[in-house]
């Protein structure tokens, strides 16, 4: 779906993925992004944190409108002004991962993938800039990799973009996409912004009174 000349969306995220996907779905958006220790928040339940992650997110932006003086121009406006900003992490085993930090934590997620799925958990959330509405969702999809050799491994390390992503899970990458065996779900939830609940919550915000 196209975006409407009434619209005005802002994409909260510094993700090429995410802006990759928001671009392949026919909207035009303008960026922005959050500066957030998200460290700082945690939940117990993985969806709960990344909704959590994502209204931090929302939060910060909107002060970031109001300090650099694009509220006073969006409240001045006869658009509506959609805000989205998301959320991921993976659960391995049982475990939450974020981005790894280290080339030793990157490693043991990475081969952690050959033993068994990773499961990917992400947020959406869209914020009405105006008048403040938020309509959130969180979607989940599974990942199943063939064994991933060692060089594959240290090649993506070196590299560095596993660093960047939410358990240095990288299934679209050349290196990788071939080791892919079966993904549950869709390969735009596992890059970190489904395209069906990202339509949805914005369809939702549109038809607010």
């Amino acid at each position: 779906m196209a975006a409407s000349s009434s619209l005005r969306l802002i994409l909260g995220s510094s993700s090429a993925s995410r802006r990759q996907i928001l671009a392949e779905m026919g909207y035009s958006f303008t960026l922005l992004s959050a500066d957030i220790d998200e460290k700082e928040i945690r939940k117990e339940k993985p969806e709960e944190l990344v909704v959590a992650l994502a209204h931090a997110k929302a939060d910060a932006i909107m002060e970031k409108l109001r300090d650099n003086g694009m509220m006073k121009e969006i409240l001045d406006s006869q658009e509506t002004t959609l805000l989205i900003t998301a959320d991921q992490v993976v659960v391995h085993d049982g475990v939450i991962r974020e981005k790894p930090s280290t080339p030793e934590e990157a490693r043991k997620f990475i081969k952690g993938y050959s033993e068994s799925h990773a499961a990917t958990i992400g947020s959406v959330l869209v914020t009405n800039v105006k008048s403040g509405a938020r309509k959130e969702g969180w979607d989940k999809a599974e990942v199943y990799f063939h064994k991933i050799p060692d060089e594959v491994v240290e090649s993506l390390i070196e590299e560095g973009d596993v660093f960047y992503v939410a358990g240095g899970l990288l299934v679209e990458h050349p290196l990788t996409s071939p080791l892919v065996e079966a993904i549950v779900g869709t390969i735009d939830s596992v890059m970190g912004l489904p395209k069906s609940l990202t339509e949805k919550l914005i369809k939702e915000s549109l038809e607010e009174p």
